[in-house]
């Protein structure tokens, strides 16, 4: 899909309502919860439902015992609890094929998928039995991550008269190829006719640029590596030599600001 570019960052907000978590106002929130022994799925709806009324939230929440009616429900959720080991599609393929908007909490007994689940920036990766704090802990910083969304700036782009806005925390990076400009979204790819240089201009100060033809959000930073950053959803982006130290840098800061403790 082809866009032209306008020249704008909106300060965007849905509509807030009274409820509180770490002193940010929340709207209604979206959680699914994919588990396949019902005993456990009762208990981690239990204990969500409890979180959500110790806040004084909101949320709607549904639950699912496979991978497989989690993806063909054709919600998008805020937040998913999901179980690794799950009959049929197991959870890090559901993960993969579900919203990149949502907060995924990995339950399991396995600590050795440990990895992969933070390759595809899982919140948090807990261990069964799920005690109360640990989940707590987990969804006070999915909500969090749900929080700054919520009041995030947005970049306009308008195709034929119809304007489309963008999150920028929902842009994964950016890539220039022959003149053109494609912004990578967790919802797919725009594209326009421009610079990268421009651009950079217009987001803020989470995006860097790694590359002459590369501009990256950190907040979708999972590692890097031998000259390469991956990205949330398994993006690899090469990182150029002269541009590594100072990546570096800038990541440990921005990670050092934004880090839910």
């Amino acid at each position: 899909m082809t866009f032209t570019f306008i020249f704008a960052i909106l300060f965007t907000r849905f509509p807030l309502s009274k409820y509180t978590v770490q002193g940010k106002c929340r709207r209604m929130i979206s959680i699914a919860i994919c588990e396949d022994e019902s005993y456990t799925l009762d208990k981690l709806c239990e204990k969500t439902k409890c979180y959500i009324k110790e806040k004084n939230l909101s949320a709607d929440i549904r639950t699912y015992l496979s991978g497989e009616a989690l993806l063909s429900a054709g919600h998008s959720f805020d937040i998913i609890l999901l179980d690794l080991m799950l009959p049929g599609i197991n959870g890090i393929e559901t993960a993969k094929r579900s919203c990149h908007k949502s907060q995924v909490i990995f339950v399991t007994a396995y600590k050795e998928y440990a990895l992969d689940a933070f390759d595809l920036g899982a919140v948090h990766y807990l261990l069964k039995p799920v005690t109360k704090e640990r989940l707590f802990g987990a969804l006070d910083r999915a909500v969090g991550n749900v929080a700054k969304r919520a009041e995030d700036k947005t970049l306009a782009l308008t195709k034929n008269g119809t304007l489309q806005t963008i999150f920028l925390h929902d842009i994964l990076y950016c890539e220039v190829f022959d003149h053109r400009v494609y912004i990578h979204t967790v919802c797919g790819d725009l594209e326009y006719s421009g610079t990268l240089d421009t651009l950079e201009g217009r987001v803020d100060e989470r995006f860097f640029r790694c590359h002459r033809s590369f501009l990256v959000n950190m907040c979708h930073v999972v590692r890097q590596e031998k000259g390469f950053v991956f990205l949330t959803g398994g993006y690899k982006i090469l990182v150029s030599r002269r541009k590594q130290k100072k990546f570096l840098q800038n990541l440990l800061g921005f990670l050092e600001n934004e880090a839910v403790l």
